[in-house]
């Protein structure tokens, strides 16, 4: 039996106080010799900019890892175990070129870099100060076309666009369902609009304490007590709300 699940975001929430994630890491390691425990990142970045952040951090090993705003599925060890099971079930009614195509009218979004487009996500930038006016056409041209996507904006400058089945949120159920792991042994952190949908489940959530102001207003409107915002910043916030749902006590 796992006595719990953690799943975190890593930039801005584990990822951000290098003292802190020592401090959390040296706690997670000692609770892995103790008891069952699953460590999950979910990034939005891709496997090739994880395995650079893997390099510059002191990163515990997880036992999955999900890449690419929920789209990509691997496990432990992460060189070679990509979920194909999960690729195809996102998969389902997803094109890329089609949704490519539509989003390619629009001047204002500028592709990120290579490394971030993936065969299950299209990203791009685009600037806070028109995003209210450029997302509703793009999501009305998606749908007009009759696409099944997700979009998804975060931190007033990253736009992805997903297929329907995606996302991290999604890509939680996925593990918590192979694992078979309740909701309330299952710990998701994030601190922005691309981690929204790992909270919209049962599941005890952190959210840090320097979120991001879209994450932020859905908390407020979705308020409940397993959901824990955290005073503190990155990984002392997720310290705090593992303290908070007495996972740890320190």
């Amino acid at each position: 039996m796992t006595d719990f699940l953690l799943v975190t975001d890593l930039d801005h929430t584990l990822i951000g106080d290098d003292t802190a994630l020592i401090i959390l890491n040296e706690v997670l390691e000692k609770k892995r010799q103790q008891e069952n425990i699953k460590l999950v990142y979910s990034t939005g970045r891709s496997l090739e900019l994880y395995r650079q952040l893997n390099q510059e951090k002191s990163l515990l090993s997880p036992d999955a890892l999900i890449t690419s705003v929920g789209t990509e599925i691997y496990f432990h060890p992460i060189k070679d175990n990509f979920d194909l099971q999960w690729a195809n079930q996102v998969s389902e009614k997803w094109d890329r070129e089609a949704v490519f195509s539509i989003a390619s009218h629009f001047a204002d979004l500028v592709l990120q870099p290579s490394s971030e487009q993936t065969p299950f996500k299209v990203s791009y930038c685009l600037s806070d100060t028109i995003a209210q006016e450029v997302l509703p056409r793009l999501k009305a041209d998606l749908a007009r076309e009759k696409l099944e996507t997700q979009v998804i904006y975060s931190a007033s400058y990253a736009l992805d666009i997903l297929p329907k089945n995606g996302g991290k949120g999604a890509a939680l159920q996925y593990l918590r369902n192979k694992w078979t792991i309740a909701a309330n042994k299952t710990v998701v952190c994030g601190d922005s609009g691309n981690d929204i949908t790992l909270f919209q489940g049962e599941e005890r959530g952190i959210i840090v304490g320097n979120a991001k102001s879209e994450l932020l207003q859905w908390y407020y409107q979705h308020q409940t007590p397993f959901r824990y915002l955290a005073k503190q910043y990155c990984a002392k916030g997720i310290l705090e709300g593992l303290n908070h749902f007495k996972f740890i006590t320190t």
